[in-house]
């Protein structure tokens, strides 16, 4: 009532009742309870739930708030999805990230990588995808959240032979990328720890979770945005499984990718 501005006259009259039953219904020794029909009228005129009303549970959100609340859906136009994670990321700060990348991740590219992916992009900068990157590598030289990344092992060998997605990428593009992989993961290790896994066994789709209040799958043109306690949870168990499952170690990680490109 307090949140809705309203007195015990206010509500009695927007549920058909009186303030005495009102009054009833507040007595704190020994409340009278409403009948089914009264208590519909007064969650749906606070725009709570029955169950919430009646102490049974600890969520005031109606069943199709806590639905629309537990997921989203997010356009994910490349340079926007970029300004969203970001946004993402701030909410998160303090918390563990798990990222499970669609490609290599943008936060650890070179702007020379960036430059060649969006050559093509029609209606898309390279500098809008460096600014991002580089907004990106602030948050994780800042220290407020640790960063752990898991992706197949066949990403980072396809783009050592420029193969798959990174067919066509100069070669020394390629070499500069996988050593700035290999450094980034040195210097920050380990509040960042880069896990690979093989995709034969296991898999993934792209993932990113933000510690216990977020979890975004990438589907595409949108992000299914999940913020629901339980959905969280069976995402960071997947992800979990995929470090544990995980064929190079963060440890090893730096020192393969320098094998990879022979140096």
């Amino acid at each position: 009532m307090q949140r809705n501005g309203l007195n015990r006259s206010d509500l009695a009259r927007a549920t058909g009742s009186d303030r005495t039953t009102i009054g009833q219904l507040l007595t704190a020794g020994a409340p009278r309870l409403p009948n089914a029909h009264l208590a519909a009228e007064i969650a749906s005129t606070l725009g709570v739930s029955c169950d919430w009303l009646l102490g049974q549970t600890d969520r005031p959100e109606r069943p199709g708030d806590l639905l629309a609340a537990a997921m989203d859906v997010t356009d994910a136009d490349r340079t926007t999805a970029d300004a969203q994670i970001l946004e993402w990321y701030a909410e998160a700060a303090g918390y563990k990230i798990r990222h499970v990348p669609a490609t290599l991740p943008d936060m650890l590219k070179t702007e020379a990588m960036l430059a060649w992916e969006y050559e093509t992009h029609l209606g898309k900068s390279p500098d809008q995808a460096i600014q991002a990157m580089q907004d990106s590598q602030r948050l994780l030289l800042s220290g407020r959240s640790d960063f752990e990344i898991a992706m197949p092992a066949h990403e980072i060998a396809a783009l050592a032979d420029g193969s798959g997605y990174y067919r066509g990428l100069p070669d020394q593009t390629r070499r500069e990328q996988l050593q700035v992989v290999a450094d980034i993961c040195d210097r920050n290790f380990p509040s960042l720890r880069l896990f690979l896994f093989d995709a034969r066994t296991v898999y993934s789709a792209p993932l990113t979770i933000f510690g216990p209040l977020l979890a975004v799958l990438y589907v595409g043109n949108v992000y299914l945005a999940f913020r629901s306690t339980d959905r969280v949870r069976v995402l960071t168990t997947h992800f979990d499984w995929l470090v544990r499952k995980a064929t190079v170690d963060a440890r090893d990680l730096p020192a393969h990718l320098r094998d990879l490109t022979g140096g």
